[in-house]
C-alpha cells in the first residue's frame, strides 16, 4: 500500500511564523482509522529463559506490558503535547518472545477526524519500558530497539505500509 495523497510540503505542527500549534482537524473527515506499530527489547538470554519460565521477581512481565502498553495508548494525548484527545475504539497489545528479545507490536482504532499513529506508537513504547523496568533487576543492558509505524489506514492521506 502507499499513501493516495503526497505528504505536505512543510510541518504541519508549525504556523506560518515557525511556533508549534495543534493542527486544526474542524474540517476534516470522520473516518475509520488504524495504526499498527512495532518494536522490541532486547534481552539477554537469561532474561528469555526467566520469562519464558515467569521467574522474575516482580511478577508476570508480558501480561503488565501488554496493560502498561493499552494505558499508554490511552494517555497518549497527556505525553505528546500536541496530539488531540481522541476516543480509541480499541487497542490491542501484542507481545513475543524470541531467542533474544520481546517483540511488541500495537493496534489502535478510532472513528474520527485524525489517525492514531502517536498512539501505535506510545503503546508500543510504554510496554517497552514497563518490560525494561521488570527486568533490569537481572539484565540492565536490555535495550529498546526499532520502533516504528509499521501500517496506517484512513483519512485523506488514504493508507500506507511499510514496504
Amino acid at each position: 500500500m502507499s499513501s493516495t495523497q503526497p505528504p505536505p510540503a512543510r510541518l504541519t505542527h508549525l504556523d506560518d511564523a515557525g511556533a508549534a500549534r495543534m493542527v486544526d482537524i474542524t474540517a476534516k473527515d470522520v473516518t475509520a482509522r488504524t495504526a499498527r506499530a512495532s518494536g522490541r527489547v532486547l534481552v539477554a538470554p537469561r532474561v528469555v529463559e526467566l520469562l519464558r519460565g515467569e521467574g522474575l521477581p516482580k511478577g508476570d512481565v508480558l501480561a503488565t506490558a501488554r496493560i502498561a502498553g493499552i494505558m499508554g495508548a490511552k494517555r497518549t494525548p497527556e505525553i505528546i503535547p500536541l496530539c488531540h484527545p481522541l476516543a480509541l475504539s480499541g487497542v490491542t497489545v501484542d507481545l513475543a518472545l524470541t531467542d533474544e528479545a520481546v517483540e511488541i507490536t500495537a493496534t489502535v482504532r478510532t472513528t474520527g477526524r485524525t489517525g492514531v499513529e502517536m498512539e501505535a506508537l506510545t503503546a508500543v513504547t510504554t510496554a517497552a519500558l514497563t518490560v525494561v523496568d521488570m527486568v533490569k533487576a537481572v539484565d540492565k543492558a536490555a535495550v529498546i530497539s526499532d520502533v516504528r509505524v509499521e501500517e496506517k489506514s484512513g483519512g485523506t492521506s488514504g493508507d500506507w505500509r511499510r514496504a
